[in-house]
């Protein structure tokens, strides 16, 4: 399993936020969320879960492994698994 976290540094609505992907499959990380952190599945943003810093550390302890913004983008890259919004017309 490699499920990988970015530190809670994106501000949203008066909290900190965390990205939270998995650089094997889809499956894995709906998964992980599911059993570990109970997010609903609707909270899936194409191709990541948005995660409340109060999470972050369960994430961890959970089997998350922390990354960088950087690192985790470019792990998403690499599987394939990364999906690029639509630009409007």
């Amino acid at each position: 399993m490699t499920v990988l976290i970015d530190s809670p540094l994106w501000p949203w609505r008066g909290r900190l936020w965390s990205h939270l992907v998995s650089d094997v499959s889809y499956d894995e990380l709906h998964e992980f969320v599911q059993s570990e952190l109970g997010v609903p599945r609707r909270a899936f943003q194409g191709d990541h879960y948005d995660i409340p810093e109060e999470l972050y550390d369960i994430a961890v302890a959970a089997g998350a492994q922390p990354v960088g913004a950087r690192e985790l983008l470019s792990r998403l890259l690499a599987a394939g698994l990364r999906v690029r919004k639509q630009r409007a017309p």
